[in-house]
């Protein structure tokens, strides 16, 4: 099919604006796909993968603007480019509306003084100085954007730090503050247990668990990814953890992490001992050695469990899995040996990948267990693969696939094709900020992938399991019925669906390999606690936010009761590199 493409030199529209012009040019007559993205190195990599390269491609910078499409004929193609710029400039229009929208977070605070907290969710490289405006500003940040270098991510939180205030990112997806969820973040029942996440969909998953199993939260604080590395060294987790000792609504603690530093999780282990409330560890690849009143969980559905049986009292426990893997495995074909992970959270792909290879031998990632298993090129799987759609290869000027499922949808295609493919695994978030319908996004495209397998002589088993309650917007329940019917084996946890994949995989010829966890130990000396009196004051107050970047976290927050102001922020330099070098040279 013809390809029509062209670079539009420093243009900047955000990534809301980018999907859906490219979701309503994809939808015109004779067009078969269209690529609307941000020229970053990762997303022209994508369009290359994806057919959609075009003349003019490989020179298009970061800040350019490219739009390809594919159609029957080289003039559909070349209206849909057209039409999907004609989208974008109606959009500008449109969203400026006549209401008045500061330009600044200093000028936004004034006009809501009683503004607790700045949602900022601005592209990486303008993060820092947004996020910087608005500590000295007074507020304590919820800083959603990534790709933000980490010599920034230590300056903000030393800033931070210095004024008592929560430095929740970068790269942070979710909290919830006051029953007010922030970013990507699940509607759950008010109760007695306090959390601190440095794993985003990790204290999703959590939540909504505590939320299934009759428990309810006061706050979910998020800390970004990076927090409890050597070089950030936990700041914010520290902070939260003092925060919700202090919370007197609050009865027990769940800390959830990706693998951390040792020394950072020993430190952040020896403050949990010092607390006066039980304490559960999910650092999600290590084991938690017991200390006193702290106590480790192994999978994310075990810290749910445990916290609703402290806060509660009562035995707590998911119901288990009636699927057959034995029938599932008995319908693949001889070439049929892989396992391939689309994920779109960061931790519970992770989360996946600790509990499959003990069993399956090396699996390959953008986000590896193993530094030897990394995935090159990420746009090709290898073996056993379990991807992060979320990671930063795949959000460089692009939405994440909580959001837009694109990208999700193409590469289930592009798996699902392979001969060599037994089983897809897949995860579906639910929540506030997130896509309204998710399951239902996918689930055409799973009939479509099944039924060509079938023709093809092939069976395509399908694994999933869902993130969210029946209070959020989308409903647990009627997502999963949408699973189900279009054939997925849905688990009540993500760490039940991955133990239903890895049984049915099992019998294709798995490589059975030991891997010894790290086991963490609290260190001897427990650190200073920080200064928390105005995060305390945060906790003890329904918030009011300044959102600054995707409007759709402005709108979330309108739903639910929340005062929010929208920033009417643009790029520095109108987002033109050449200006941007010109600036930093000035500031230098």
């Amino acid at each position: 099919m013809p390809i029509y493409g062209e670079v539009r030199r420093s243009t900047y529209y955000d990534s809301v604006a980018l999907m859906l012009a490219q979701r309503e040019a994809r939808d015109l007559p004779g067009v078969e796909d269209v690529g609307v993205v941000m020229a970053t190195d990762a997303n022209k990599e994508i369009l290359r993968a994806g057919g959609l390269e075009f003349p003019g491609l490989a020179g298009a910078r970061a800040d350019d603007l490219a739009i390809v499409a594919r159609a029957a004929s080289e003039a559909e193609a070349q209206a849909a480019a057209s039409f999907a710029v004609e989208v974008l400039t109606r959009r500008r229009v449109s969203t400026a509306g006549d209401t008045y929208r500061p330009k600044t977070v200093a000028s936004a605070a004034r006009a809501l003084p009683e503004a607790t907290i700045a949602l900022i969710s601005v592209p990486g490289r303008f993060a820092y100085s947004v996020a910087r405006e608005a500590l000295d500003a007074g507020l304590h940040v919820l800083l959603f954007s990534d790709n933000v270098p980490i010599e920034h991510e230590i300056a903000l939180k030393a800033r931070s730090r210095e004024q008592g205030l929560l430095m929740m990112g970068p790269d942070c997806g979710t909290a919830i503050i006051g029953g007010a969820a922030l970013g990507f973040a699940n509607r759950i029942r008010a109760g007695r247990i306090g959390l601190v996440g440095a794993a985003g969909t990790g204290l999703q998953e959590v939540t909504s668990l505590i939320h299934r199993l009759g428990g309810g939260i006061t706050h979910a604080i998020g800390t970004g990814g990076r927090d409890l590395s050597s070089a950030v060294g936990g700041a914010t987790m520290l902070a939260g953890l003092r925060a919700l000792e202090l919370d007197p609504g609050t009865d027990v603690i769940v800390l959830v992490s990706k693998p951390p530093a040792p020394e950072v999780a020993g430190k952040i282990l020896a403050a949990a001992a010092a607390c006066s409330k039980p304490v559960v560890a999910a650092f999600v690849g290590a084991t938690v050695e017991p200390t006193g009143r702290v106590q480790g969980a192994a999978t994310l559905e075990e810290a749910a469990c445990r916290a609703v049986q402290l806060a509660c009292g009562t035995e707590a426990a998911l119901p288990p899995m009636r699927s057959l893997p034995e029938q599932e495995s008995g319908r693949l074909s001889g070439g049929q040996r892989y396992l391939r992970g689309l994920y779109s959270g960061g931790t519970l792909c992770y989360e996946a990948l600790v509990l499959l290879r003990p069993y399956l031998g090396a699996i390959y990632s953008n986000s590896p267990a193993d530094p030897k298993e990394a995935l090159e090129p990420v746009t090709r799987s290898r073996e056993h693969t379990v991807i992060d759609m979320g990671g930063d290869e795949f959000t460089q000027g692009r939405l994440h696939p909580m959001l837009d499922p694109t990208l999700r949808l193409a590469r289930l295609r592009q798996e699902a094709a392979d001969p060599e493919t037994a089983i897809v695994l897949l995860d579906v978030v639910l929540g506030y900020g997130a896509h309204p319908d998710p399951a239902g996004a996918l689930a055409p495209v799973v009939r479509e992938v099944r039924e060509l397998a079938f023709r093809e002589g092939r069976h395509l088993a399908v694994v999933g399991s869902v993130c969210g309650t029946d209070d959020d917007p989308q409903g647990a329940g009627a997502q999963r019925a949408a699973l189900v019917e279009a054939g997925v084996l849905v688990g009540e946890s993500n760490a039940q669906a991955v133990h239903l994949a890895r049984l049915i995989v099992e019998t294709r010829g798995a490589r059975e390999a030991r891997h010894t966890q790290k086991v963490i130990a609290a260190s001897a000396a427990a650190p200073a606690w920080p200064d928390v009196g105005p995060v305390s004051a945060l906790l003890g107050t329904r918030p009011a936010v300044i959102n600054v970047g995707l409007e759709l976290f402005a709108e979330s927050l309108q739903a639910q009761g929340v005062p929010v102001v929208s920033v009417d922020w643009q790029p520095p330099a109108g987002g033109k590199q050449h200006l941007l070098d010109l600036l930093d040279k000035l500031e230098a």
